[in-house]
């Protein structure tokens, strides 16, 4: 006999006319093996209850009752594989009996109202669909013999049970004698052991406690003299520093009313430099606002100069069509190079002269290289410009009016330029000395600083382009005098315009007319070399 299965599980009861219950029955499968007259193999399938002794329904299948199994329930499976397929869904309904809702559960159902006769036990899946009966077997309630056998099969189980827990007891009973046999035994040792010690400890204690005392009465004496010597120190040392505390309170306080004079002044300075800035703060709003007028007034004759390109644009295609006249210039194009040629020596002398002064030069460089193409453009222009001064006559009569006024607005804006430029340098240096004596407003004094040189280079800027346009209108009114001069045995009816060109510039020549750019920028310094090389010319 060989067992293959015993647990405890909770299996639902159904019998005829009464309500489904659930009892927890020990389910036990074993393997008997019979090799007499011929080798057998036969499943014992035996469920009982450990509460009630009574309980027994058997089941025993052999290979040709499992064959009929087989067809009738149509199992796939053949005899020897079927123990463990059927152990296999047993342990799936104690692992799920557990759960609320488990899916695989054991059944057992007789036609009787009371549990006893065959019994159906079977093993159904449920699912959302149906309940699926994997296995169903038919067992038979135990008769009074196979009650009597199994009761007498585990009556002779618990005496062995029985047996072996006497066994066990006494074992340990005789174990437990032996232990407290010998704990009694080291116990009275320890006793006497202790008795011993406590004499000894006694007897040790007295010898301390006399050898202590004296100890402790020549420590006392120490501590006294030791006491006495420390008093008289710190008396020392209280005196010294008594002294030492009335120095140091009277330098503090010196100390003190130094700092609070020197407080006194610094407020005073604060309110100065406050006021100072104040009024820096107001002169700047005015430096500001003047340079937004010099800002409009140089838009509105930039506005003025893009309507004169256009017409510098418009004759230039008039010139287009005189350009059989060029060959007739080529000897006055020659002089006009000499002339350039001078006028170059010039600048790169004074260039010379700026670059001492100045500390940028390659910016100034760049500005030369500027004013040399320009002059070479406009000298291109004059040449052009020969061949339609005839027809140009009469609307320079009509702007000498206009350039007259402008004239004098840019000498009047020049002039305002001017003093706008010395306020604000001014403002600087105030804005520096206010940010040398006080810190706590140097981020303040640094935003001013910042606005003030952009507000510097903007009207620099605006001073340069007004020079420049003034200074090559100049040249450009001699340079037209100058060809007025040598063309009068050419042109008679040029007669009487020496004196209208001397006082007529030429607009078009404050931007380049290849690129639309304005001219170079040309200093007081350089105005007076050109106009000196001009006349020695």
């Amino acid at each position: 006999m060989e067992e293959l299965f015993c647990k405890e599980l909770q299996v639902n009861v159904r019998c005829r006319d009464c309500e489904d219950r659930k009892a927890n029955i020990r389910v036990t499968i074993e393997l008997q093996l019979t090799n007499s007259p011929v080798h057998k193999r036969d499943l014992l399938v035996r469920l009982t209850d450990d509460l009630d002794p009574y309980f027994l329904f058997n089941l025993s299948i052999s290979e040709e009752d499992f064959q009929s199994l087989k067809v009738q329930q149509g199992l796939l499976i053949d005899f020897t594989s079927f123990p463990q397929k059927f152990i296999d869904l047993l342990n799936l309904c104690h692992s799920e009996q557990a759960s609320e809702n488990p899916r695989f559960l054991l059944h057992l159902s007789t036609q009787s109202p009371v549990l006893e006769g065959p019994a159906s036990f079977s093993v159904v899946e449920t699912n959302a669909f149906k309940h699926l009966n994997h296995l169903s077997l038919r067992l038979v309630q135990g008769s009074d013999k196979e009650i009597k056998d199994y009761l007498a099969v585990c009556l002779s189980s618990l005496k062995a049970e029985k047996q072996a827990v006497e066994m066990k007891l006494k074992k340990t009973e005789d174990d437990l004698t032996r232990q407290l046999n010998y704990a009694q035994q080291t116990l009275s040792e320890k006793t006497k052991e202790l008795d011993k010690m406590r004499s000894e400890w006694t007897s040790q204690s007295s010898c301390l406690s006399s050898r202590h005392s004296l100890e402790l009465q020549s420590e006392r004496e120490k501590a006294a003299e030791l006491q006495s010597r420390l008093q008289q120190q710190t008396e020392q040392i209280r005196q010294e520093l008594e002294s030492s505390h009335k120095t140091s309170s009277q330098q503090l306080h010196s100390r003190l009313t130094e700092l609070e004079a020197s407080c006194r002044e610094l407020t005073e300075r604060k309110y100065k430099n406050e006021s100072v800035i104040r009024d820096l703060k107001v002169k700047l709003v005015g430096a500001e606002e003047e340079c937004q007028r010099s800002k409009q007034q140089v838009l509105s004759l930039r506005r003025e100069n893009g309507t004169l390109d256009t017409e510098v644009h418009d004759k230039e295609r008039v010139v287009s069509q005189l350009q059989m006249r060029v060959a007739v210039l080529e000897q006055e194009i020659k002089d006009k190079e000499q002339l350039m040629r001078r006028t170059k020596e010039v600048l790169e002398a004074t260039q010379q002269q700026k670059e001492s002064i100045e500390e940028n030069a390659e910016s100034k460089e760049l500005h030369n290289r500027k004013l040399e193409a320009t002059v070479k453009s406009l000298s291109e222009e004059l040449i052009k410009a020969n061949g339609i001064i005839k027809k140009l006559q009469g609307e320079v009569r009509g702007l000498v009016g206009k350039i007259k006024v402008k004239n004098t607005v840019t000498v009047s804006q020049e002039k305002v330029l001017q003093d706008t430029s010395e306020k604000l340098q001014s403002v600087e240096k105030g804005l520096q000395s206010t940010q040398q004596q006080l810190s706590s407003k140097e981020e303040q004094v640094s935003k001013l600083k910042e606005q003030l040189e952009t507000t510097i280079q903007k009207l620099n800027e605006s001073r340069e382009v007004l020079k420049t346009n003034e200074n090559v209108i100049n040249w450009l009114n001699k340079q037209l005098n100058e060809k007025q001069l040598s063309r009068k045995p050419q042109s008679p009816e040029c007669m009487d315009t020496p004196s209208l060109l001397s006082t007529a510039p030429a607009p078009r020549a404050q931007f380049y007319p290849q690129t639309g750019r304005a001219v170079a920028d040309v200093t007081p310094a350089e105005q007076r070399s050109v106009q000196a090389a001009i006349r020695h010319t």
